[in-house]
């Protein structure tokens, strides 16, 4: 009889790679603390071509010693008629799938034993076609957090219930264990019923009910009174709820200790830069690999920005890809940010400012002292590296679930405040609300003070999480003897 095997089966986007790739390690990571059999991972990889950092992500992979291989998955046409990116990606995955079963059964046959667990992202519920026929148990690793998998896992509810737009709702929509959301703080997929970005959602919402267990990158200290109401099935009322494990944060290993940023081994010129900065005298600006801006846009931000007049360090991509390419790959790096900030700009500010027109490393400057307060997209890795330092945010969400989240950051966890966002002008913030949010973040007023105090209880509380003993420290162990343990034959 051979080894157990884990699948793991994330979607394209980059940060759905290297999360999933970082919940595989921690899963080695947390093995030696258990009885478990022991076990390999193999995971494979959808897509026609890895951005650099998944590239650099599975390199550091390979040189750990871990027994964790990598299987690419052959190529298929990329769906041609999709609403949006999450559509194009559950499309794609579901085109995948008839080779993610040869791949699973080929796997088997080479271990010569069944695989202990397929683990998918929230866009492949389509493995559950097939799991059961091959004998495997089949789980989610959800990649965000506590408040949207309530909300996808209430989704059908709604759906039923609500059959108007929600943004033609008077009242709030209230979700088991979450705060009220405003109609126009829904997930950006949500705001259209007839699109395939929303039926998506609850189509795989639906099928939560049939997998065998939910992994999710949140842990319990954060999301407490959230993660009740979903273990208690309150999200899925007369249906059957999967068991749920709160393992987080999973956080990229340059954010945990385990090596350089996106495999970066020499020191960023803008660390230099802060290096020089008083503590707690800078605001990071910064909008993940997808987070791109007009000229407009950008023109406003550096008006808000001077005005501030505090120091910043500002990420910044120039609009030049449209979005569903966005999910396949990093989009390139801008190259013409004198084309976008206003003239006299960078000299005007030369001292306080800096403005990187390339890759950022973001742990790393969250982690820098002189940081005090972080403008954020509200995409979930970003919010969980930004409680591991413990530095405060400023909402400004853009796409996908990050007006969720900039919500759920602010009013259910408050270690955020959030900017006035124009969602029907494409999100637009103008210069004078940008220099309030960061005036109010920065500053010593009541609003700053407290969502800095909370910041920092969090920090506490996610670096105790996963010590020994700590709350997902205790799920994973738990987990892993489920997987290795009760359904090994």
């Amino acid at each position: 009889m051979g080894e157990n095997k884990l699948v793991l089966l994330p979607s394209p986007a980059v940060g759905h790679i290297i999360t999933m790739v970082e919940m595989g390690k921690l899963l080695f990571r947390r093995h030696s603390d258990t009885s478990a059999a022991h076990f390999s991972i193999t995971i494979l990889l959808p897509g026609p071509a890895s951005a650099p950092a998944v590239d650099a992500c599975i390199k550091s992979v390979e040189a750990s010693g871990l027994d964790i291989e990598f299987r690419r998955l052959p190529r298929v046409d990329p769906p041609t008629d999709n609403d949006g990116p999450e559509d194009f990606t559950s499309l794609l995955m579901q085109k995948l799938m008839p080779h993610v079963k040869y791949a699973v059964a080929d796997i088997q046959r080479l271990s010569a034993a069944p695989v202990a667990a397929l683990i998918v992202d929230f866009f492949a519920t389509g493995a559950l076609d097939f799991t059961r026929e091959l004998g495997v148990p089949c789980y989610v690793y959800f990649t965000t957090s506590a408040a949207f998998l309530a909300l996808m896992l209430y989704l059908p509810t709604l759906h039923e219930n609500f059959p108007m737009e929600f943004e033609e709702m008077e009242e709030a929509v209230h979700i088991p264990g979450v705060c009220p959301i405003l109609p126009l703080s829904m997930p950006a997929p949500f705001m259209s019923k007839k699109s395939g970005r929303y039926t998506c959602f609850v189509h795989h919402g639906r099928r939560f009910c049939e997998l065998d267990g939910i992994i999710i990158n949140t842990f319990a200290e954060l999301q407490p009174e959230t993660l009740r109401a979903v273990e208690k099935g309150l999200c899925v009322p007369g249906r059957w709820m999967p068991p749920v494990f709160p393992v987080g944060p999973v956080l990229a290993s340059h954010v945990d200790g385990g090596g350089a940023s996106n495999g970066r081994l020499r020191r960023h010129e803008c660390l230099a830069w802060l290096d020089e900065q008083p503590a707690g005298s800078v605001v990071f600006l910064c909008f993940g690999s997808r987070g791109s801006f007009e000229a407009a846009q950008v023109a406003e931000m550096a008006k808000g920005l001077e005005r501030s007049g505090h120091r910043f360090l500002w990420a910044l991509r120039v609009a030049s890809l449209k979005e569903a390419e966005l999910v396949m790959r990093q989009p390139e790096e801008p190259s013409r940010l004198e084309e976008v900030l206003p003239k006299g700009f960078t000299e005007r500010t030369k001292g306080r400012g800096m403005v990187l027109a390339s890759w950022a490393p973001q742990a790393d400057i969250l982690a820098h002292l002189a940081v005090r307060g972080f403008v954020t997209h509200c995409g979930w890795n970003s919010c969980l590296e930004s409680l591991w330092f413990g530095v405060p945010m400023l909402g400004w969400p853009l796409y996908a679930e990050q007006h969720l989240n900039a919500v759920v950051m602010a009013e259910d966890i408050g270690v955020a405040l959030r900017l006035e966002v124009e969602r029907e002008k494409g999100n637009w913030v103008g210069a004078e609300e940008l220099e309030r949010g960061v005036g109010r973040l920065m500053g010593e007023g009541e609003e700053g003070r407290r969502v800095r105090a909370k910041a920092k209880e969090m920090m506490a509380a996610s670096r105790r999480a996963g010590e020994e003993g700590g709350s997902s420290f205790v799920t994973m162990k738990k987990l892993l003897v489920e997987l290795l343990t009760k359904r090994a034959p």
